[in-house]
């Protein structure tokens, strides 16, 4: 049987080569650029609608029946699949029926979950229950001082930096999966090496089981965001310790 046409999904995309994950493929749980973050150095452009309500923004069973028949006329290429992730272009965890998804997925594909979030939400005990079912979740943080936090994510107006980093302090007590902390740094933004030390400690707080820096590499948001040097990203590695990696 021949591929089901890409062309025609509206949720699902991919199969894409990740640096962090493999092939995978990828679940849009968000309308376009429908976020509680504004991120500076965001590849899909500038949030549209900053939002900090959960709601269904898309219907799961629509989701799921999409997956359902790739997975039906594509059952090679899932073999090759590592993950399927699920991210968007906003946040996902934005999304109330989050593990209901993760629930279905399981039901009918045997490949990990992944679910890519920007951590802001994992304060809510009922989006960590959502989240405990995947088997890898990537959640960054950008910033461990107020200041530098406002400047590169920019916020919505209810999230606060402690809560975020709380959540992820709790994340690591209740979840069994694997968690891999993603933090960007932007040039003249969150690299100062005074920062990176304070970042060091909270993520021994955190206790991931991956520290993976990144630095953006393709179009972005704002004009004039750089990515830090890689001798500079070298040397936050070796702050870092063992456990971090250059994606």
């Amino acid at each position: 049987m021949a591929p089901f046409p890409f062309t025609h999904m509206k949720y699902i995309y991919g199969p894409v080569k990740s640096r962090r994950l493999g092939s995978s493929l990828g679940i849009n749980l968000m309308p376009y650029k429908i976020c509680n973050f504004d991120c500076i150095y965001c590849q899909l452009g500038v949030t549209l609608y900053k939002v900090s309500e959960r709601e269904e923004y898309v219907k799961i069973k629509d989701i799921i029946d999409e997956l359902r028949l790739w997975l039906e006329n594509n059952a090679a290429r899932a073999r090759t699949l590592r993950y399927i992730t699920i991210s968007g272009s906003g946040e996902p965890t934005l999304h109330i029926r989050i593990g209901d998804l993760i629930g279905e997925i399981k039901k009918i594909a045997s490949i990990p979950v992944a679910v890519i979030t920007n951590a802001s939400l994992l304060n809510i005990a009922k989006v960590r229950q959502a989240l405990v079912s995947a088997d890898v979740i990537v959640p960054s943080l950008d910033a461990v001082d107020t200041e530098v936090f406002q400047k590169i994510d920019r916020p919505h107006k209810d999230l606060r930096l402690t809560d975020i980093i709380n959540g992820l302090i709790k994340l690591r007590q209740e979840f069994s999966g694997e968690i891999w902390l993603e933090v960007m740094l932007v040039k003249g933004v969150n690299d100062d090496p005074r920062h990176i030390r304070r970042l060091k400690e909270i993520i021994e707080r955190i206790n991931p089981d991956k520290i993976q820096l990144n630095s953006p590499v393709r179009a972005t948001a704002e004009k004039n965001v750089q990515p830090v040097d890689r001798s500079k990203l070298e040397k936050f590695k070796e702050i870092l310790g063992d456990r971090c990696e250059i994606i």
